[in-house]
């Protein structure tokens, strides 16, 4: 530029470039990582001497490696290169997931045996095999037999094993001993050719929920991987579904980006989405729906066909794997009439969107409906005894209100906790993110939703801001009611069953509505919040190694 002066960001304060690049304080978030990082050796030494196992000592080190990288990375690419929110935010996703998806095991996620089997399914179809046999027990291989089994002896069937109710599937409780048999079963295959049924259930909805781990699931057996490469490359393919949707997502948004960024990045948030869980789909179809809503809402110029069919392709995915977010629907009608021209195109495109969800849930969703709906009794099988039915809940508006309202005042920290770090793995409440630092994050996430200096618009106000909460607070009772008549036994005065984690499709929504007039920040520190939980999340990788370390 003429006079030698540099180019600056949108929204930099002058000057505030070149105190990042002659002072990266940001290289003190990693020196703190790591430090805590060297703090936390002390119990992987003890898991060491306790079992003679010296190669965690290696692994744990390319962690700390990994999350100095990471640091020292994203502090980089948010002070020094002012990199634009959707690329940081995706690259810090990536990188962190991939930890993850390593630190905590295959298997270890709520569920995710299940989803594992359902991808298989899949897999075995896009390879021309044979899915399942005649009952539905799907094939698998018998290299991969273990991974459902640990303690499988050779030659034993696993059929056999799974009918004597005496297996043990990889990562359902994480221990040293699962890192001890990842080390020693490797990546390879072993080059047997036959295959096993399972007993372990598929999740019965929308294949396109599994075709990411699917596609990684069919690349390793082509590539002669055995069964943990398998495991690994089909995690790997939900992430990288996560990455480019938030990427895009937040690109999208025509404001809130930093918001969508803070919750892309929660620990809760990194695990799922390393996963075989359909919950990794599900955060990216929500938070996609979410961008291009908002943006037809309130950024772009006239609604346009393909946009319609965007809305009505997200909501096609999303909408059959769980049913209670098809509240989601409810931002189209932020959207204004006039951006379609007139009623009768509103109306039409309006149709098109719900037909296409109407659609897919009766092809994937109809039998589950119409079971619940029916249904007059019902039982809850993990308790042994009776449960509520959707006709109860009809005829009992008041007790309902009441074990909603009982639910919130027992159950609150729970999903406060659940939904930002805590009872990661197969809800292990051993693994999570100290206490303090779930606070911290909360907070955090707060600072972001507050107006920044300057003349920033509240986008979301008055009946809108409303319509924002009516839609978050339907999304808790669809899922607390679900939970009622699918999981609560008659004799429970609160709702069992339901997660934090149920609740992150609607947070980034719920913390733009939140913005407004009455309080504002007098600086903005949206990059400093950001880099603050990419450290967070570093810190609880190495943390969540040192505790499995020492669980003998």
């Amino acid at each position: 530029m003429r006079n030698g002066m540099k180019s600056r960001t949108p929204g930099e304060a002058p000057g505030q470039r070149t105190r990042g690049a002659a002072f990266p304080w940001w290289v003190l978030g990693t020196v703190l990582v790591l430090a805590f990082g060297l703090w936390h050796l002390r119990d992987v030494r003890a898991g060491v001497i306790e079992t003679g196992d010296a190669f965690l000592y290696g692994w744990y080190g390319l962690l700390m490696a990994g999350c100095g990288i990471a640091c020292l990375g994203s502090g980089w690419l948010f002070f020094h290169k002012r990199a634009a929110l959707e690329t940081v935010s995706a690259v810090c996703a990536l990188c962190l997931g991939v930890m993850y998806l390593l630190v905590l095991a295959p298997l270890s996620a709520p569920d995710e045996v299940s989803h594992f089997i359902s991808a298989y399914r899949l897999s075995n179809e896009m390879l021309g095999q044979p899915a399942a046999d005649e009952s539905g027990r799907v094939y698998v291989r018998s290299q991969d037999a273990f991974l459902l089994d640990t303690e499988l002896a050779p030659g034993e069937s696993l059929a056999a094993a799974e009918e004597a109710g005496e297996t043990t599937v990889l990562g359902q409780t994480l221990t040293e001993h699962t890192y001890r048999k990842i080390h020693d079963a490797g990546l390879w295959g072993t080059g047997e050719t036959g295959m096993e049924t399972t007993a372990k259930p598929p999740v019965e909805t929308t294949p396109l929920a599994y075709l990411p781990q699917a596609l990684g699931l069919t690349l390793g057996r082509l590539a002669g991987l055995g069964g943990l490469g398998l495991l690994y490359l089909g995690r790997l393919g939900n992430l990288l579904l996560y990455t480019a949707a938030v990427w895009w997502a937040i690109r999208q948004l025509p404001f809130g980006k930093e918001i969508l960024a803070g919750v892309s990045l929660l620990p809760m948030s990194l695990h799922l989405a390393a996963s075989f869980s359909y919950d990794a789909v599900i955060l990216s179809m929500s938070f996609l729906f979410t961008a291009v809503t908002l943006r037809l809402a309130f950024g772009a110029g006239t609604v346009r066909k393909r946009d319609v069919a965007a809305m009505a392709a997200i909501m096609g995915v999303l909408g059959p794997c769980k049913m209670i977010y098809g509240v989601l629907l409810g931002f189209c009608l932020l959207i204004p009439v006039k951006k379609f021209g007139n009623w009768r195109r509103w109306l039409l495109a309006a149709a098109s969107v719900l037909a296409v969800y109407a659609a897919a849930m009766v092809l994937v969703n109809s039998g589950t409906i119409a079971q619940y709906a029916g249904e007059t009794e019902s039982y809850v099988g993990w308790a042994g005894e009776s449960g509520y039915t959707f006709g109860w809940v009809i005829r009992n508006p008041v007790k309902t209100l009441g074990l909603l309202y009982n639910t919130l005042l027992v159950k609150g920290e729970y999903y406060h906790l659940t939904m930002l770090g805590n009872w990661m793995g197969n809800l292990d409440p051993v693994l999570d993110v100290p206490y303090l630092l779930i606070w911290a994050v909360t907070l955090a996430l707060l600072l972001l939703a507050m107006k920044k200096p300057g003349a920033e618009t509240i986008y979301l106000a008055g009946g809108r801001r409303l319509w924002v909460f009516a839609v978050c607070l339907g999304c808790f009772l669809a899922a607390s009611l679900s939970m009622l008549i699918a999981w609560t036994p008659a004799s429970s005065k609160i709702i069992m069953g339901v997660q934090g984690r149920y609740f992150l499709p609607v947070l980034p929504a719920l913390l733009m509505a939140v913005k407004n007039n009455w309080i504002a920040l007098t600086r903005n520190r949206d990059r400093e919040l950001l880099y603050f939980m990419v450290c967070v999340s570093g810190y609880a990788l190495l943390r969540l190694f040192s505790i499995v370390s020492i669980r003998i």
